[in-house]
């Protein structure tokens, strides 16, 4: 048979894929037509679940080359050496929105990153942000929901949204970044990506300093107006997504520097913000950046299903040498991605050629389960210890965690409500330039004026508490606002 010729999926030559099965040139079709209930039943399950968050994205495939032997902080062998090369696939993102949905929406950006290394897959599991919303995770499926649809008109609503957000003050920060023009960016190419977790870098002895990512655009930072987004939303819903596709298809290669932000145990007790709060950025100024490598992205995805939709990140893709830390939304995140993968994708999700490690294969004694599709173990067995060979445990001091005590008394520990979740978006503010602020009122307005009274006025009293003029400039533009509705 002509490798040409077309098949059914169980790889019967097909001699018309034209014309059904009937009774007659008239009749009904038989059940008798294998060849359409195979290609029909297929059909009917192209679409698995699509993500609860990140729903809407593209990716591509490139290459990390490391310009710092990190060597002696950790023993992540990717790092281990300046000009080391590692594959590594990204998938940038839109959070909030279906798949359908535009790309230029104001809303954070996924950043995910995953290397390919000789100790398994790692991944960085970021945004194009360095804080988040929330600092807890038992609150996220709640934040998610205000982000979505009422359950009754199915509408995005500005009261679901506003009322979340002044009733979790530690959002500002976020809220501050989201509603500027970082909020929508020019595309993919032209934004920075964050790890915003606090991550440990571990050396061969289980000792470890903890470290945040930076990736930092090459192609420089460019932004879209609220007008320009919102003008592309109708024209071009798919424009980020396109941008990153033609892009390396002409070969304009897009890049990333990576820095690390790094702090032992002694300074993180001494920092002035909590290390392990995502809704707080470690200064620069006390912190530098350190570069560490470069990311270029050199080929575009063969299959966007197979790749792009298929790839399962995780932040509890962890290598030796690079460990988690107690961030609470952390610790919640290594659960939850591998969670939704199984929904999503089955429980054998990192059998899918896209997940499978390239220079470790995975060893273990896990069988069976939907899409068992890599021999499934074959005779070896499938339990351990065993007397009848298979892998075994290294018995290595720290190969998988850090070597740090643990003390303290089980309760539901709140953080206490204090100044401290202000400081920051203050800051922030005052950074930006008077056009910046501007754009950031304008945008906060937009979308505040459709929340109900009240809201408005707690969400106003946060502005102020960050910064008087921010609170007053957001509730004049909403005077003016509701006095032309």
């Amino acid at each position: 048979m002509s490798p040409s010729t077309l098949t059914t999926s169980t790889g019967q030559p097909v001699d018309n894929n034209q014309t059904s099965l009937t009774a007659g040139p008239d009749g009904p079709l038989l059940l008798a037509d294998t060849h359409f209930i195979d290609k029909i039943t297929h059909f009917d399950r192209e679409r698995i679940p699509e993500r609860v968050v990140h729903a809407k994205g593209a990716g591509a495939h490139g290459v990390f080359e490391c310009t710092r032997d990190m060597s002696g902080l950790t023993r992540a062998g990717f790092l281990g050496s300046v000009g080391k090369r590692t594959p590594i696939f990204i998938r940038f993102s839109t959070v909030g929105g279906e798949s359908g949905s535009a790309d230029t929406a104001r809303d954070p950006r996924g950043f995910a990153v995953r290397w390919y290394t000789e100790e398994g897959n790692y991944d960085c599991v970021g945004n194009n942000t360095p804080v988040f919303f929330i600092r807890d995770p038992l609150k996220f499926p709640d934040f998610i929901h205000t982000q979505k649809r009422n359950p009754q008109t199915h509408l995005k609503d500005a009261d679901m949204f506003w009322d979340f957000i002044s009733l979790v003050p530690e959002s500002l920060h976020q809220v501050t970044i989201l509603f500027s023009d970082r909020g929508t960016p020019d595309g993919f190419r032209h934004m920075h990506g964050y790890g915003s977790h606090t991550f440990k870098l571990v050396d061969d002895k289980g000792h470890f300093k903890y470290f945040k990512w930076h990736f930092r655009t090459n192609q420089g930072v460019k932004n879209l107006t609220a007008q320009s987004a919102n003008q592309l939303a109708g024209e071009n819903p798919d424009y980020a997504t396109q941008d990153l596709f033609n892009a390396i298809d002409r070969q304009d290669f897009p890049s990333w520097t990576c820095y690390m932000q790094i702090m032992d145990e002694a300074q993180a007790a001494k920092c002035r913000w909590n290390i392990f709060d995502v809704t707080k950025v470690w200064p620069q100024k006390e912190y530098p950046l350190i570069e560490v490598g470069k990311m270029t992205l050199d080929r575009n995805p063969d299959n966007y299903f197979a790749e792009v939709e298929q790839v399962a990140f995780s932040p509890a893709n962890l290598v030796p040498g690079i460990d988690a830390s107690y961030d609470r939304m952390l610790q919640g995140r290594l659960f939850s991605y591998p969670d939704t993968h199984r929904h999503r994708l089955g429980p054998n999700f990192n059998q899918i050629p896209i997940n499978v490690p390239r220079n470790h294969l995975p060893a273990n004694h896990q069988r069976d389960g939907f899409m068992a599709v890599r021999g499934n173990g074959g005779s070896a067995p499938n339990y351990e210890p065993s007397s009848f060979g298979g892998p075994v445990q290294t018995n290595e001091l720290g190969v998988t965690y850090s070597i740090q005590a643990v003390t303290g008394t089980v309760g539901r520990h709140t953080y206490p409500l204090t100044d401290d979740d202000f400081v920051q978006p203050g800051n922030l503010y005052r950074l930006l330039s008077d056009e910046q602020k501007q754009h950031l009122i304008a945008n906060i307005v937009g979308h505040l004026k459709d929340a109900k009274k009240f809201i408005q006025e707690r969400q106003i009293g946060h502005f102020k508490r960050a910064d008087p003029e921010y609170g007053s400039r957001v509730a004049a533009g909403l005077k003016a606002a509701a006095a032309n509705m």
